[in-house]
This record gives C-alpha cells, sequence and structure tokens, in this order.
C-alpha cells in the first residue's frame, strides 16, 4: 500500500484544514515547493496536492505553484484536487506535467462530466468523494448532498476512471484515527481501487489499512499527522511496505 503526502495549498502556502473549515487553518510552510521535496526525499512516491482556494472558487488558483512542483520532481507522480470543472483545466494540468487530476465537486453536481473526461484523457482521471455518514459533501465540504458514496462510485467506476479517493470529512484533520470499516466496505464493493483519506493519526493506522488491503485499498492520504509528527513518513512507508508483501 502506498502512503501519500497531502500538500493542501491556501493563498500559496503549505496548510491544513480541520474538517475543510477555510477559516481553521494551520500554515506549516510557506514554501510548498520545498515542502514537496521533503516528503520526496523521505521516500513519498506520488504527491496529493489540494488547491483549497480553487476548491471554493471553483477554478484554479493555486496553479502555478503545482506547476512549480511537478516541474521540480518529474519522475513522481502527482495527483491533483481542487477547482478542476472543466476539461481545459485537466488538459492544462497534464501538459504542465501533473499524472492525475481529482474530480471532486463537478463529479457529484454533473455526472456526465466524469465520463467525458475519462474518454478525452484517459488513465489520468480520478474521482475524489468527501463523505459525512455515507453521504457526499461538495463545495469544500460546505453542502452534504443527499448522494451516497457506493452509489456513485459504482456509477464512476463504470465511467474508467482509475481511482476513488475517499475521506471522511468527520475525520480528516481530526487525528481521530481512519474509518477503516466504511473504506473497506466501499473498496469491497468496487473494481477499481480506492485511496483512503482522513484521519491517518500513527503507525497503528496503517496498520489498520494494510490489513485491509487486499479488499482494494491501493493508497492512503496523511496530511496533519505527518506534519505534526504523529506519524514519521519514512517509517510509514517503510511498514506499508512490508506488510504488503
Amino acid at each position: 500500500m502506498l502512503l501519500i503526502p497531502a500538500i493542501d495549498l491556501k493563498d500559496g502556502h503549505c496548510v491544513r484544514l480541520r474538517q475543510g473549515r477555510m477559516d481553521d487553518e494551520t500554515i506549516f510552510s510557506d514554501d510548498p515547493v520545498e515542502m514537496a521535496g521533503r516528503w520526496v526525499k523521505a521516500g513519498g512516491r506520488r504527491l496529493h496536492l489540494v488547491d483549497l482556494n480553487g476548491a471554493f472558487a471553483g477554478e484554479p488558483v493555486n496553479g502555478d505553484v503545482i506547476r512549480a512542483i511537478a516541474d521540480r520532481y518529474p519522475d513522481v507522480p502527482v495527483q491533483v484536487g481542487g477547482g478542476i470543472r472543466d476539461e481545459a483545466t485537466i488538459e492544462a494540468y497534464l501538459q504542465a506535467g501533473v499524472q492525475f487530476v481529482i474530480i471532486g465537486t463537478q463529479a457529484v453536481q454533473e455526472p456526465e462530466f466524469v465520463a467525458r473526461a475519462c474518454r478525452a484523457f484517459p488513465g489520468h482521471v480520478i474521482v475524489g468523494l468527501d463523505a459525512k455518514d455515507g453521504r457526499v459533501a461538495v463545495d469544500g465540504w460546505a453542502t452534504v448532498t443527499e448522494h451516497h458514496v457506493s452509489d456513485l462510485s459504482k456509477r464512476f467506476e463504470q465511467d474508467g476512471i482509475e481511482a476513488i479517493v475517499y475521506t471522511d470529512i468527520g475525520r480528516d484533520g481530526m487525528m481521530s484515527g481512519v474509518n477503516v470499516e466504511a473504506t473497506r466496505a466501499l473498496a469491497d464493493s468496487l473494481s477499481v481501487p480506492v485511496i483512503a483519506s482522513g484521519g491517518i493519526t500513527n503507525l497503528d493506522d496503517v496498520r489498520a489499512l494494510c490489513a485491509v488491503a487486499d479488499s482494494g485499498i491501493s493508497a492512503a492520504i496523511t496530511g496533519r499527522a505527518i506534519y505534526e509528527g504523529t506519524l514519521d513518513f519514512a517509517s510509514g512507508q517503510q511498514l506499508a511496505d512490508e506488510l504488503s508483501r
């Protein structure tokens, strides 16, 4: 199982939010490109970038920083989410060296967009579904919809997506542990990989996810834990590699 360090971008800084609230942030670095290098040096084999401003604006805001990271570390696949609402944005990111785009709000509000994106950019589209009590949230988690994660996921896997990023927004940034059961249940119901997100706190969470990884959990995104030091990233990836053998 792959551990993916998260770099959340707000106003050009590397930050972490609690439960998606833009007014509850912690700034960890004023140089996101340097921060990306820190995780690459620690053994990161993929980077997860989120344009937080873009998620609320509905269009890229931190695109220059994202392009700079992709350009600096061309051998490390980058996946980007936040504000991806049209095909022109996807094309621009892929041309800039981004490997995967994560469609979130637009996937829920216009599901056909995912199908079009998969046809236009096969092999590069991931859908991000953020949920509270099984229901999908959009607009930077500001709105909880009536859509259920499992129903939407099954639709999108038929469109040819590469993976689902599943975030339990009740746990994200709260250092309260991973919702292992919900993540495993989703992975069991799908043929495409699930990338777990939200709540990873320490090595015990890595162990818990690795124990159910054969259900289809291919990776786990980690953020606040590696910034605040409750999880050493290099040790976490080493453990995941050992348990995946």
